[in-house]
């Protein structure tokens, strides 16, 4: 058996030591989670959004991750509107490591500065194994539910700390399909390509109208 070296055996035990207890910390009460650290608040989203769960675990090995998922969805269970919300750290034995995101993404987001990228796509990516994505999907399928054929989002970060080594993430995603146009349709070679603008500007809007951050009371 291969012998590990003094900073994989330390590296090892610290992440153990994440690992020990990876319940959600986060409390989620009809569509509200509520927060007591990092950050402190309550995050309140439509009364009509359906929590399909939470999980947790060490990210890459490199970070404590912790997801709550709600949906809308139509009667056949499939996804109109999806809130992904996520609460990630760097576990200590990776000090080296922060977010880093595009400065021309930050902006003012609910009265916060946060991150906000807005995308579209199809839905049929093949996550990554371990990835947060992976996770969210199983939580999704486990729950009877699917997602429609294509979606568009706004991710919006907010980071927590000066060493930019702790975030919250929210992902807001919305079918494609009441715009009128596909993905084809948007992309550079596509013929409604300069019809992104104003539909990102909506779907902005529309996430800021659905997601209401609140001190913790």
């Amino acid at each position: 058996m291969k012998k590990l070296g003094v900073m994989a055996v330390l590296a090892m035990n610290c992440v153990v030591g994440v690992t020990q207890d990876l319940r959600p910390e986060r409390v989620v009460k009809g569509s509200t989670i509520t927060s007591h650290r990092d950050p402190a608040m309550r995050i309140e989203l439509p009364h009509q959004a359906q929590y399909l769960g939470g999980d947790r675990w060490v990210l890459y090995a490199v970070a404590d991750c912790e997801i709550h998922v709600f949906v809308e969805a139509d009667a056949e269970k499939q996804v109109r509107r999806m809130y992904w919300i996520q609460f990630e750290q760097f576990i200590p034995n990776r000090p080296e490591l922060q977010h880093n995101y595009k400065p021309e993404e930050l902006t003012k987001f609910a009265g916060m500065e946060m991150y906000v990228r807005a995308r579209f796509g199809k839905s049929d990516e093949v996550a990554k194994q371990g990835s947060d994505l992976e996770h969210v999907q199983a939580l999704v399928r486990a729950k009877g539910y699917s997602m429609p054929p294509e979606m568009m989002n706004v991710r919006l970060v907010r980071l927590l700390d000066p060493q930019r080594r702790q975030e919250l993430m929210i992902i807001y995603a919305e079918t494609l399909e009441p715009t009128g146009v596909t993905v084809d349709d948007l992309m550079p070679d596509g013929k409604a390509t300069d019809k992104w603008s104003g539909i990102q500007k909506s779907l902005i809007e529309r996430a800021e109208r659905q997601i209401r951050f609140m001190p913790e009371s």
